[in-house]
């Protein structure tokens, strides 16, 4: 069947993977500016991708369909339904007057909304005032709320200006004694995420700097779960840089430090301590960690982080996927559980959903169908990933999938054709050194 989406793509000569993704990812471009929308700008699929679309082999994911739906001008089951025998009219690639007119009052708004900001900052001069700290409090839980569900360039620009404000308000003695404290803890939160975000950059220096800042302000903030998470984050850097002695330290010593706490924190330490256990090869050591894990969730009491949620609690969803990637690097772990790891995280719109632990998850799924020599099993488990647009491959996720390519380059499989095409779009995805994510460019 000639689909109408081939048939618009032979009229314009884009058959060609090299004519057609530029194209692809200019109209990605233009959407993502058009409705303010930063994730769409570095959308771009692979050549194998493009060919599926091309053949009816595969339908695009969701992010794809809307530039391909904006640029052609039919809907997702007209562009991959049959192509009508009539001629059908070229569609404007250009973007309408009034999407334009819409895209610059959005800038508008978002220039609007920082001056505000600055107003209120900066009007407070004799002693910080209420609306400041509630300026902070509201971005903190928004960035939160929204880092594992967004990709890093759509939250960076407001992540380094709050953690600046922060900063400055600490430094400026302006802020009660009261309020100081809640400054350090405003700070701690964004110094932490400030480091994850250096560690999805795959800067694992800039990433210690900003943890190392997060754990001075959280002593300050007199907090033991921020200070517990700050030992974790760590641990969490040190496993994805493949330091598996150091990720067991931070673990362990977060967790030796603060004993008593009752929050997910305490679930969390113990399920980074296997994780960095099995990349060392201490299966025993493991084990123990994972029963760990399993006693303090059966003691567990909700803290005041994980109401604020985010990747600052910890839920029983990403405790199976780290039990799963404990057992994949022991050789240990079966199909079924890590179907059961991927299941958990099938629904976006779920409160633990994360992109970065359905795509780990997927991962570890693909590995084992491999060692079960499920080639076609391990392709669709990975499908979503390497679906990803670039600016949400980060740092854990990209090594993720280094470790799919090097089973797959020992699977008995290896030498089949859709093994080789899988093992080339692994090789783009994920190169030997992780690329830097991209980011929109400050002024």
């Amino acid at each position: 069947m000639t689909t109408l989406f081939r048939r618009l793509i032979d009229e314009r000569e884009l058959r060609d993977p090299r004519a057609f993704l530029p194209r692809f990812a200019e109209q990605a471009r233009q959407l993502a500016q058009r409705d303010g929308d930063v994730r769409l700008a570095g959308l771009e699929p692979a050549a194998s991708t493009f060919e599926a679309w091309y053949y009816g082999q595969r339908l695009p994911n969701r992010d794809a369909r809307r530039v391909l739906v904006a640029w052609l001008g039919h809907s997702i089951d007209k562009l991959f339904g049959p192509a009508p025998q009539t001629a059908v009219t070229p569609q404007d690639d250009a973007l309408d007057c009034g999407d334009a007119d819409l895209h610059d009052m959005r800038k508008g708004a978002a220039m609007a909304a920082r001056r505000a900001r600055d107003f209120a900052l900066g009007t407070e001069q004799g002693q910080l005032g209420d609306e400041t700290l509630g300026y902070l409090q509201d971005e903190v839980r928004r960035i939160t709320a929204e880092y594992p569900r967004k990709p890093l360039p759509a939250l960076f620009d407001d992540l380094v200006a709050a953690q600046e404000d922060a900063f400055r308000l600490i430094e400026g003695g302006r802020a009660r004694p009261s309020q100081l404290q809640q400054l350090y803890l405003l700070s701690t939160l964004l110094s932490w995420h400030m480091a994850k975000a250096c560690h999805d950059l795959g800067d694992g220096s800039s990433a210690m700097m900003h943890a190392r800042a997060a754990g001075v302000s959280a002593e300050k903030a007199e907090h033991p779960a921020l200070e517990a998470m700050v030992h974790g984050l760590k641990s969490l850097i040190a496993y994805w840089s493949g330091y598996s002695a150091d990720a067991i330290f931070h673990a362990r010593r977060g967790a030796a430090e603060h004993p008593h706490l009752r929050g997910t924190v305490s679930v969390w330490l113990p399920s980074l301590e296997a994780r960095a256990a099995a990349l060392a090869g201490d299966a025993a050591a493991a084990a123990a960690a994972v029963d760990q894990a399993a006693r303090r969730r059966d003691a567990l009491e909700p803290d005041d982080l994980d109401e604020l949620g985010g990747l600052l609690t910890f839920p029983v969803e990403k405790q199976l996927y780290y039990q799963v990637e404990t057992d994949v690097l022991l050789g240990q772990s079966t199909v079924p559980d890590a179907e059961r790891a991927v299941q958990a995280f099938t629904d976006p719109t779920a409160p633990h959903w994360a992109f970065g632990d359905e795509a780990g998850a997927r991962c570890n799924l693909a590995t084992l169908r491999l060692h079960a020599d499920e080639l076609d099993g391990a392709a669709d488990a990975l499908r979503p990933v390497l679906d990803l647009p670039r600016a949400q491959r980060n740092r854990g996720i990209v090594i993720s999938a280094q470790r799919v390519h090097h089973t797959l380059t020992r699977s008995p499989a290896r030498s089949a054709l859709l093994a080789r095409d899988l093992g080339e779009e692994l090789t783009q995805f994920a190169p030997a050194a992780p690329p830097a994510l991209a980011l929109p460019r400050r002024p």
